[in-house]
């Protein structure tokens, strides 16, 4: 999606889908390993989606939107030096590894509920990007499919302009680019979540039954879009309201008391996955009971 969105996008990614094969993992953490690190499937997974289907939707737009996809900074293909083009090529992919891989051990030391925040460290990353941005005009670079149409919005607009624009960008090409984008990407990223957490489920044998496809799609969806987006959201109006230096340090507190703490809102969405957690086994189970 955008130069500097993708970089938390793909960490989030991979360990999102790390976190949703955290029963596999952790199986394969008590077997001997057989075939060194590389041989683990639930990584190739995260690879070859961030590689054969993100990293070129990425270079699409880049190539295709170019002031767009550099949220309006870029004038066109001869601002880019080549060196950057391959650096977000590259860091598209190397990012979701990271993120995998910091999700994975986290989950081999039963910290299952801290690699689901890693997801949530992205998305939250990746939407105060396109909300805010660096100068509180992220959300008008978004919906703004080129430099004349960004250059014609007002410092402060109204809200009802704001929707009006919003609504205008929908329609043009790099929205109709990324609906089709989309009609891929999405689905095959939760198939293979909705997959791997309902297969682990199966393979522990537990006696609660497995998950329901539509109650993991739930609180994946909602766990991106209500939770993590409502924070990047909140945190920008309090960065708005108290500048840089106050308004992080309340963002960060707002969000370790109402969302990241066991109780709070990812710790729902977590509870719905069903996720094993050393501080109360089936992560239903342990947000039901109150288990901490």
């Amino acid at each position: 999606m955008m130069v500097q969105v993708d970089v938390f996008w793909s960490y989030g990614i991979g360990a999102s889908f790390a976190t949703a094969a955290a029963r596999q993992l952790t199986a394969r953490n008590v077997r001997t390993e057989h075939g060194g690190r590389w041989s683990n499937p639930y990584l190739m997974g995260a690879l070859l989606y961030c590689a054969v289907l993100f990293a070129p939707s990425g270079a699409w737009l880049l190539w295709g939107f170019p002031d767009w996809e550099t949220m309006q900074v870029a004038r066109g293909h001869g601002a880019l030096p080549a060196w950057l083009v391959a650096l977000f090529a590259a860091t598209n992919v190397s990012q979701g590894v990271l993120g995998f891989w910091v999700a994975e051990r986290l989950i081999a030391s039963g910290r299952v509920y801290a690699a689901f925040l890693q997801a949530g460290i992205g998305y939250v990353g990746m939407f105060f990007i396109l909300v805010h941005g660096w100068d509180g005009r992220g959300y008008q670079r978004f919906f703004s499919a080129d430099r004349d149409s960004f250059a014609a919005w007002p410092r402060q607009p109204g809200a009802g302009e704001a929707l009006a624009r919003a609504a205008d960008w929908l329609t043009s090409p790099v929205a109709l680019t990324l609906y089709a984008m989309g009609v891929v990407l999405v689905p095959a990223m939760l198939a293979l979540m909705v997959s791997w957490i309902r297969s682990g489920q199966r393979e522990a044998g537990e006696a609660a039954p497995v998950t329901s496809r539509r109650r993991i799609l739930a609180a994946v969806l909602g766990a991106v879009f209500v939770v993590a987006l409502g924070t990047a959201v909140a945190a920008s109006v309090a960065v708005h309201l108290l500048g840089w230096w106050l308004g992080v340090p309340a963002a960060a507190l707002l969000a370790a008391l109402l969302v990241v703490r066991r109780g709070g809102a990812a710790d729902r969405a977590f509870a719905v996955l069903a996720l094993p957690d050393r501080r109360g086994g089936r992560g239903r189970t342990a947000g039901l009971l109150g288990v901490r």
